[in-house]
């Protein structure tokens, strides 16, 4: 029989349906009845028959008309919340924000799997499960891991052994043992008491990520956890059941407990949970309506899902993912600006770069060479003014090598980083099966991921803070020759003034989130956790300063494509002249002054998709195969990636400045 469930203020309400023809409003009536027989004071509803309410989905949020039957408009097992006239909306009832959620919006189960060993996921595996790209599986050599470790567990249970987080309290109750028939309420107070969290929730992506990395770090076989728990963890992964997660409350060690314990916390039924299907609504309800049982947890399992880096580690893939597609997308922007401001390609000449051979600027020196003016692609830009007398440009054009570079180097060791984190057993005690012992350690710490990801923000926020300069060099006329703010009729319209402030603004904040906080440590749980990496806040503004850079990128690229507008009809490269396209396509060129967040909302999602790299990229990739390394005549070194300079190259290098 069709069942449907009902948020009514503070209750959640089963309500079969023997007839799907019946109406909202019939479904809304038996919710009612159902809600007044629990309240001695019928809940101060009078009579039912005459109660007046809204009914809506609870995922969406979208507002159900009373006369639609239930068949058109609901599927079995849906969960709908019901507001009686005069109430307020239920504190209980958490709505996705709008646009957060990719999985909300246009959520596929996927088809295709992703197996999990604990040794070879990577942070674009991580973010892609994030984005319900993939379904979890265990490898076989996993399972037979898993299956090990526990048999040691349930060995030092059953002779009565006096082990930490097994038959023991936990931190400053280290040396309480706990009688055999109380371990079960041992983990689960554990969880419970450790789901202290505060915040918002995090997103269903970041949940995800944060689910499917600790079923990774289980899959090593070193944290004792029963296969049976572990698959139920799978099968709520898959299902995307989601437990509610506050994004604040862990110092990051004993690992991330307050969130990882919410987490359990929604796996044993208990708190909230979020699916695509059912919107947020109470967790046992979520997992009863995808087939699911509540988790019930073994000696020693609470410990395991709990104690970790996974938060950290979660949210710094995904910030270490973005900051590598921002700043590859960056070089691109930046050589976008050289051309609008007329600027000179000597200082991306490969002989610079190979005297200061730091990877990162040979790297960005060469994306420069194989977007701007060359024989690969000429650009008639850069030759209207090629005996201009100019002799440098500012450090913010000729210095991008440089700047950029350490970005990109810095994006790399981080990327190392979170990448050895991902696949890294980080509880506490650590089970070895094979040595047939447990072992007290600290690979909970999150020192690596918290210093890792302090370095990250304070290296990509270069991005943006040069970023900023370049559209200051845009709209000033005194320095860009183009018309003050990238209008006409200045006065009449302001034109790009104050997305310029808004790009400062942006960098100014950054500056505060890049003081880094894993400088800082409080000692917690009565000095046995005496030193910790306050690692979570590390991750969550090191994604905040990449979405500000990714902001102010995304302003600096409309900028540049509007400056193109005052120099047609000259055309620049082949490559950039792509990537203005790519822009036209989304945001159509500034005529008049009109609403401009919509423009730097559209420019900032071609770079969240990385677009703007995916239209570049074919053109770089050719320059750099058919301009194979070679050293010149008299070069210092062979790190060269262009051919020789032709006779109107090299009056080009001499004269175009």
């Amino acid at each position: 029989m069709p069942r449907f469930t009902v948020h009514i203020r503070d209750e959640w309400l089963a309500v079969p349906c023997r007839d799907t023809t019946n109406t909202i409003r019939w479904l809304g009536l038996e919710a009612v009845k159902r809600y007044v027989k629990n309240k001695p004071d019928n809940g101060g509803i009078t009579a039912v028959k005459d109660a007046r309410f809204v009914v809506r989905r609870c995922q969406g949020s979208g507002l159900l008309d009373a006369d639609d039957t239930i068949d058109d408009v609901l599927e079995d097992n849906d969960f709908v919340e019901l507001a009686i006239e005069g109430d307020t909306m239920s504190p209980d009832f958490i709505p996705c924000q709008p646009g957060v959620s990719h999985l909300t919006a246009a959520y596929k189960e996927p088809g295709e799997y992703i197996g999990l060993d604990g040794n070879s996921l990577t942070s674009t595996d991580l973010v892609n499960l994030g984005r319900g790209l993939y379904k979890i599986k265990l490898t076989p050599e996993a399972e037979r891991g898993v299956v090990k470790s526990r048999e040691l567990l349930d060995t030092i249970v059953k002779e009565n052994k006096v082990v930490y987080g097994i038959t023991t309290g936990f931190g400053k109750f280290a040396r309480t043992v706990i009688p055999v028939h109380k371990l079960k309420e041992l983990q689960e107070n554990l969880v419970r008491s450790h789901s202290a969290g505060v915040g918002n929730p995090l997103s269903p992506e970041r949940t995800r990520m944060l689910l499917a990395l600790r079923i990774n770090v289980l899959a090593k076989g070193h944290s004792g956890i029963s296969l049976e728990t572990l698959h139920s963890m799978i099968q709520a992964f898959n299902a995307s059941c989601l437990s509610f997660v506050p994004e604040k409350g862990t110092v990051g060690a004993s690992g991330d407990l307050a969130p990882l314990s919410h987490l359990a916390l929604g796996l044993m039924g208990e708190g909230k949970m979020w699916s695509p299907k059912s919107g947020w609504a109470d967790a046992k309800y979520v997992l009863e309506a995808h087939g699911l049982k509540p988790v019930s947890l073994r000696p020693k399992e609470g410990l395991a899902l709990i104690n970790g880096t996974q938060m950290i580690t979660s949210l710094g893939a995904e910030a270490v993912e973005r900051a590598q597609a921002i700043a590859q997308q960056a070089d691109i922007i930046a050589a976008l600006t050289l051309e609008v401001l007329k600027g000179t390609t000597k200082a991306f000449d490969s002989d610079i770069h190979a005297l200061r051979p730091h990877p990162g600027q040979i790297e960005v020196a060469l994306r420069f060479r194989s977007l701007l003016d060359s024989d690969h692609h000429p650009s008639e830009i850069a030759e209207s003014h090629r005996f201009c007398d100019r002799v440098q440009d500012a450090y913010t054009m000729r210095c991008c090598p440089q700047v950029h570079g350490i970005a990109n180097d810095t994006i790399k060791f981080v990327q190392s980083i979170i990448n050895t984190e991902i696949n890294s057993a980080t509880d506490n005690p650590m089970v070895f099966a094979e040595r047939g012992e447990t072992i007290s350690g600290g690979n909970f710490h999150g020192e690596y991921p918290a210093k890792a990801l302090d370095f990250l923000a304070i290296a990509v926020h270069e991005l943006a803070s040069i970023s900023e300069r370049r559209i200051e060099r845009l709209c000033n006329p005194s320095l860009s020759e183009l018309p003050a703010f990238l209008v006409n009729e200045g006065g009449l319209n302001s034109g790009f003034m104050i997305a310029h402030c808004s790009a400062a603004a942006l960098v100014s904040e950054n500056k505060v989130l890049c003081h880094p906080s894993s400088v800082d440590s409080l000692s917690t749980s009565a000095a046995t956790e005496d030193h910790v990496s306050m690692g979570g806040w590390a991750a969550r503004k090191a994604l905040r300063v990449v979405e500000h850079v990714e902001q102010v990128l995304a302003i600096e690229l409309l900028a540049a494509c509007q400056g193109i507008e005052f120099l047609r009809p000259l055309r620049t490269t082949t490559p950039l002249e792509k990537v203005y396209d790519l822009v036209r396509s989304v945001v159509k060129p500034w005529i008049k002054d009109r609403f401009m967040s919509p423009d730097i909302e559209a420019a900032h999602r071609l770079l969240l998709d990385q677009k703007v790299w995916h239209v570049a990229k074919p053109y770089i990739d050719k320059y750099q195969t058919e301009y194979i390394p070679e050293s010149r005549p008299g070069s210092p070194t062979a790190f060269s990636l262009d051919p020789p300079a032709s006779p109107r190259k090299r009056l080009r290098h001499e004269s175009m400045n």
